[in-house]
């Protein structure tokens, strides 16, 4: 598929990441039913599942002690946070070396800006070529999605899932899209698929047919884009990392989570992964943040300000912990969470002994 000067999007994501790596490492969990997280007496929650798992109906977020349930033959291995972003890193630079315009999501995806690229050439080569390339270089799984926005391609990966290639032609979005249920378009969570369809809403094309005063009633102002991107439109670019002015990382749950435990493990994975990123630019942070989003979108976020600056996992664990704690309630569930540092300085240019000049 040659394309003439359109802007045309890849959406890469790695199958299973958490799982493959630890199969990766240890082939003996090949093929086995295979969760990544702490254990149940610990109330640790499912932080990724393999495909064979999630047969058995079991999901990211879930309490461990129910997984077991479902799979009793499941084998649990806890999660190791600097292998997968040892391996993200190489798998990002890979995405790089395709295209400067690279925009990571978190660390087993990421958009791709390839529209200079394609435009020269055959882009179906181009997406098999970086599928291939993945393979070789980390013996990792990965799908891709291409479209011509970010909302096409991400769909489009989704239903290529797993180990997949699709791509949508430029000017076939609407139709291509017509028909697939209303679930998969990313921003319609369970909640807003389910007021959607007991309106007879089932579908992209029932969505972007819908009613203009009635989609603004029910979802504000994000009726209009949500019917916009039902069709393919959606003009929000492929940022790649430039000045660095805070970190963040953020996950949406593929369900609304409520559990206090398992927001929590969310958590401390995004402040490790946050740490992490500080210490490779270099930099050191004051202020730690969550974002937050309610099932029902709104969405809000909470800081608080250090006495010193710090790239430590824990200290912005610690901090992070402390504001999510106040905002879990009974009465409260929750699609995204995610933790951000900001206030940054050069970790090389602080003083020797900060705590003697904060006195």
């Amino acid at each position: 598929m040659a394309l003439r000067p359109h802007r045309y999007i890849l959406h890469a994501d790695m199958d299973a990441f958490y799982a493959s790596v630890e199969r990766l490492d240890d082939p003996c969990l090949e093929g086995k039913p295979l969760v990544v997280g702490a254990p149940p007496e610990q109330r640790g929650v499912v932080a990724a599942a393999s495909y064979e798992a999630r047969r058995f109906g079991i999901r990211s977020a879930m309490p461990m002690r129910t997984a077991l349930r479902l799979c009793p033959d499941l084998v649990r291995v806890p999660p190791h946070f600097e292998r997968y972003r040892e391996v993200s890193s190489r798998v990002m630079d890979l995405f790089r070396a395709v295209t400067p315009i690279t925009e990571p999501v978190s660390l087993d995806e990421a958009y791709l800006d390839v529209t200079e690229q394609a435009s020269r050439g055959n882009v179906n080569l181009l997406a098999f070529d970086l599928k291939a390339g993945v393979f070789r270089q980390t013996g990792l799984l990965v799908t891709i999605g291409g479209g011509t926005s970010k909302t096409v391609a991400k769909v489009v990966s989704r239903l290529a899932k797993p180990n997949g290639l699709l791509l949508v032609r430029p000017g076939d979005e609407a139709s291509f899209l017509s028909p697939l249920d209303v679930d998969l378009l990313p921003g319609v969570g369970p909640r807003s698929a389910a007021v959607l369809k007991e309106r007879g809403v089932k579908s992209l094309g029932d969505l972007a047919a819908c009613d203009d005063e009635w989609l603004r009633q029910t979802f504000g102002r994000r009726g209009r884009e949500l019917q916009e991107r039902a069709i393919g439109i959606d003009y929000s670019p492929v940022t790649p990392d430039r000045e660095v002015k805070s970190v963040s990382e953020e996950t949406t749950m593929s369900e609304d989570v409520g559990d206090e435990s398992a927001l929590l493990e969310r958590t401390r994975e995004l402040a490790a992964g946050v740490a992490a990123r500080l210490k490779e630019h270099g930099f050191m942070g004051r202020t730690v943040s969550i974002k937050l989003r309610l099932a029902d979108f709104r969405t809000f976020t909470r800081q608080t300000t250090l006495l010193t600056p710090t790239n430590s996992e824990g200290a912005i664990y610690k901090a992070a912990e402390g504001l999510l704690k106040k905002e879990v309630s009974p009465s409260r569930k929750f699609r995204l969470v995610g933790v951000g540092v900001a206030n940054l300085a050069s970790s090389y240019q602080l003083p020797l002994f900060p705590l003697q000049a904060e006195r």
